[in-house]
């Protein structure tokens, strides 16, 4: 079921985590002329680490890190987070907390999302991350979710246009936010967030609706049997109706921040290796989404495997991936979609940097 905004984020309060920089112990203003901002995403199925300093109005990333670790494994049946995944994850935080050491971070957030939200063991791995990887992770809430993942990818919404469609296919959960540009904006700030008209969160990732329906191999009436499931949550996302107004008008688009859509992309490019620099902010159409949809469910598992722009790590995710999509598309059938290889790190420094440029106001 969508969660609703509390009534702080609602009301478009500051974040404090934004302007007390949560995760890190507060460090002493080093010498020399760049300040580094690192942010972390410890989602359902990655862990993800950003370095960058500040450049103009936008910043420069000087270090990064990713390593699949599954942490929300098996979570949807058993409701706990599994030794296994626990252990791997806490290597791979041990890993960013050098970094972060090593390149004398400042200012940093860190954040897990639904793995730790969803699990009864979430509040006692963060403490056990705290003890052994000595790092504070922050659990955020699914409306903080979608509005960092609306922030880093503010940069690739066609202002020419009204708005887009923001989509976020995670591990456990989906966030979807309508941005909304002919409206005057509801929230205080200067960040594209404040154009945000309508946001959900579904309870359905890639992993969880992969444990559910099998990932392996996926035959047709498997497929559409998870293209329904999620079709089933979207008419929660508020003014659900208005937006199908909005894009039977024709002057929406998808812009879509996840390993489905860059997959996609990286096929439909041919990519032997996959480059960032080709694939983030690539437009797409209607027909070249739907053909590589039908590519990947035409691979068996192998073949996915074998496909340089997929892999082992994710050959039996992408295709419950492509299902989110497909049932995203199915509701809200915009005819171009925009693929971001970014979100809600660069949205957590894109925040922080402007807390300390502008104040903590500015930020949202």
């Amino acid at each position: 079921m969508a969660e609703t905004a509390s009534r702080s984020e609602a009301s478009g309060a500051a974040d404090p985590a934004v302007a007390r920089g949560t995760g890190w112990p507060p460090a002493e203003r080093r010498a020399g002329p760049a300040r580094l901002y690192a942010a972390l995403d410890l989602g359902t199925n990655n862990c993800r680490l950003l370095v960058a300093e500040p450049r103009g109005r936008g910043f420069r990333v000087v270090d990064a890190f990713s390593r699949i670790v599954r942490l929300g494994e098996g979570v949807a049946a058993s409701g706990r987070l599994s030794e296994p995944a626990m252990a791997r994850t806490i290597e791979a935080l041990k890993i960013c907390r050098r970094k972060l050491t090593d390149r004398r971070v400042e200012r940093a957030r860190l954040v897990a999302t639904e793995a730790c939200r969803a699990a009864a063991n979430g509040d006692a791995f963060i403490a056990r991350v705290r003890d052994e990887a000595g790092l504070e992770l922050e659990i955020v809430t699914r409306e903080t979710e979608a509005r960092l993942a609306v922030a880093g990818c503010a940069s690739l919404v066609d202002r020419v246009g009204d708005g887009a469609l923001l989509f976020d296919i995670g591990g456990g959960s989906s966030e979807i936010a309508w941005i909304d540009l002919t409206r005057r904006p509801s929230r205080p700030g200067s960040g594209l967030s404040r154009s945000i008209r309508a946001w959900a969160s579904l309870p359905l990732g890639v992993v969880t609706l992969a444990e559910r329906h099998g990932g392996v191999a996926v035959d047709h009436d498997v497929y559409e049997a998870m293209v329904a499931e999620v079709a089933g949550h979207l008419g929660r996302l508020p003014e659900a109706e208005a937006l199908d107004r909005a894009v039977a008008a024709g002057r929406l688009h998808l812009l879509g921040t996840s390993g489905t859509v860059t997959t996609l992309a990286g096929v439909h490019l041919g990519l032997e290796r996959y480059d960032r620099r080709r694939v983030d902010g690539l437009w797409l159409d209607a027909g070249d989404v739907s053909a590589m949809i039908e590519r990947i469910r035409g691979l068996d598992y192998a073949g996915r495997v074998a496909s340089p722009c997929i892999g082992a790590e994710r050959a039996d995710l992408v295709v419950a991936g492509c299902a989110i999509l497909e049932a995203i598309r199915r509701r809200w059938p915009c005819p171009r979609l925009r693929v971001a290889d970014r979100g809600l790190r660069e949205g957590i420094l894109s925040e922080l940097i402007a807390a300390d440029r502008d104040g903590p106001e500015a930020a949202r």
